[in-house]
């Protein structure tokens, strides 16, 4: 890999070299190594910062000639990098997160029990939920029914999220509160069913009546949540987060909060394709303020690959006569595409599936013209067919992927759809030539927080044990510029911020993160190792170490 270091100075407007007419700075930044991101990723010593934007970028002495401050940070070497992007997660979801059992690490269903009971004797309430659970990691790879679960919580309503978000199981208490029986279910495929009864078991829009059933906590309790939940991004170097799929009422929360100055998260919301969201903005148009951005709409073709619930042309090589399930229908998401369209709206829509991937690509196509810059994208795109490949280049649709959910996937994905289909699953290599250009993110909550882990995936294609020795389908691995931009200025081009985001460059927002490693020189197998020694949002500091 080859870097360039350049001293030339970039600055907003002509400056003298003379000390006696040095310009004023809230800050300098020197002795550093400085990754700006721009079009020529060049790489500086020093920058100097004034009223939450960039000034100038040049070496040490340059800086120091021409720009004075008062605070002025040595920076020893350290790398500093833009300000990180997560271009597809639940920031909201994962500000609630503590209202839930934590099930991650259950490594069975009977502890999946033992964590439930444990959580509700040391925090009791009306409803029990939580989160997290993969049968997938637990003997047999089965899903569970709810049996257990009406013997031990016979009285409270139990709901337990899938790690994806994509499949609920519940108890039948909670079933009775919900008034969903047998014959109300219009697609047998969303509801699983044993002896002629509920399994508890219920996947897609079904979950989401359950999710929705959940008490959600008061106004004092969501701004303290949402706060915890920004000082946590802002520790692993997250400036910027894009939340996929927000109501009207948490928006206005968000922004109130950002208005108010107690959140400092620059969020760019996708709303949900509810009536009230659609009426109130996709049909006004869109709205950017500093922090806020209201510009896309997050649809969902398919499910979850874990749950079976991704759309497939074929049949689940583990389940034979399985398709999925596709949960919108071409001419409903043509009908919104239009409304979208007609609007300047961006259209981002969950397709994991390759069926679900060419449904959308098609349905997109009718309205995209080729060299477009809509950049209306497909949230995950994880498995797609050899043949639809060249259509996100032809259309200019843009793939926006999370490399996490590859390494957590590749136990056990070649199970579910054969090695022949596997061959062109997590293909991000593949799917950032087709533009050039590939944004990243997480998911999270379903995945870990850390921008740093998906560089490392982005990158290695390895779990964090190292695993496998020679990486996951190497051959779709990006490179290290590739991984930083595609968290950096390609996250925010996926969301029309960079003009002001995603770089290091005069008139910028200051938005970086120092590393206490340089993740762009170290040996592969010390990226996970990196730490954020501090975090800046507009040239201020939200984290320190």
């Amino acid at each position: 890999m080859i870097f360039r270091i350049f001293a030339i100075p970039l600055i907003i407007m002509a400056l003298s070299s003379c000390n006696r007419n040095r310009s004023t700075a809230d800050l300098i930044i020197e002795n550093a190594v400085i990754y700006t991101a721009d079009s020529g990723f060049t790489i500086y010593t020093a920058m100097a910062v004034a009223k939450g934007r960039v000034l100038a970028l040049g070496d040490d002495r340059y800086i120091r000639e021409n720009f004075e401050a008062d605070s002025v940070f040595d920076a020893g070497g350290k790398a500093i990098y833009p300000g990180f992007i997560d271009a597809h997660c639940h920031f909201y979801g994962y500000s609630l997160i503590k209202q839930y059992a934590d099930l991650s690490y259950a490594s069975s269903f009977q502890q999946v029990l033992d964590i439930l009971e444990n959580h509700y004797s040391e925090y009791p309430s009306a409803w029990l939920a939580g989160r997290g659970w993969d049968q997938n990691n637990w003997p047999g790879r089965s899903f569970p029914d709810n049996t257990a679960l009406n013997r031990i919580f016979p009285d409270v309503p139990v709901v337990l999220v899938r790690v994806d978000g994509h499949a609920v199981l519940v108890n039948d208490a909670a079933i009775a509160a919900s008034g969903i029986t047998p014959d109300s279910i219009s697609d047998p495929g969303m509801a699983h069913m044993k002896n002629g009864k509920f399994s508890g078991i219920f996947l897609e829009s079904y979950a989401d009546r359950f999710r929705e059933m959940i008490p959600e906590p008061s106004a004092g309790e969501k701004s303290v949540l949402l706060k915890e939940a920004a000082a946590n991004c802002y520790s692993v170097g997250l400036t910027m987060v894009a939340d996929a799929g927000l109501d009207a009422s948490t928006i206005d929360f968000i922004d109130s909060l950002q208005q108010e100055n107690e959140l400092l998260m620059a969020v760019y919301a996708m709303i949900s394709p509810t009536d009230e969201n659609i009426n109130r903005y996709l049909k006004k148009g869109i709205r950017v303020q500093p922090r806020l951005s209201v510009r896309a709409v997050k649809l969902y073709a398919d499910g979850a690959l874990g749950s079976r619930g991704a759309c497939m042309i074929e049949p689940y090589s583990d389940q034979p006569g399985n398709y999925g399930l596709l949960t919108i229908t071409p001419e409903e998401l043509g009908r919104i595409c239009l409304m979208a369209y007609d609007r300047g709206f961006q259209v981002n829509t969950h397709a994991i599936g390759d069926s679900a991937v060419r449904t959308v690509l098609n349905v997109y196509s009718n309205y995209l013209l080729p060299d477009n810059d809509f950049r209306w994208r497909i949230e995950h795109a994880q498995i797609v067919h050899p043949d639809d490949f060249s259509k996100f280049g032809e259309f200019a649709i843009i793939p926006s992927v999370q490399a996490t959910h590859a390494t957590s996937d590749m136990g056990w994905a070649g199970t579910r759809i054969g090695q022949a289909r596997l061959k062109n699953a997590y293909a991000y290599r593949k799917l950032m030539l087709q533009n050039g250009w590939i944004p990243n993110g997480t998911d999270f909550p379903i995945e870990g927080i850390s921008p740093v882990n998906t560089f490392y995936a982005s990158v290695a294609r390895k779990d964090l044990k190292g695993n496998p020795p020679k990486g996951f389908q190497k051959e779709n691995a990006l490179t290290r510029e590739e991984a930083l931009r595609s968290i950096t200025i390609w996250a925010a081009k996926a969301c029309f911020e960079e003009n002001r985001r995603g770089s290091l460059e005069p008139g910028k927002n200051a938005d970086f993160v120092i590393l206490d490693r340089d993740i762009m020189t170290v040996p592969e197998k010390e990226i996970p190792l990196s730490r954020v020694f501090a975090t800046y949002i507009d040239g201020n500091p939200v984290y320190n170490r």
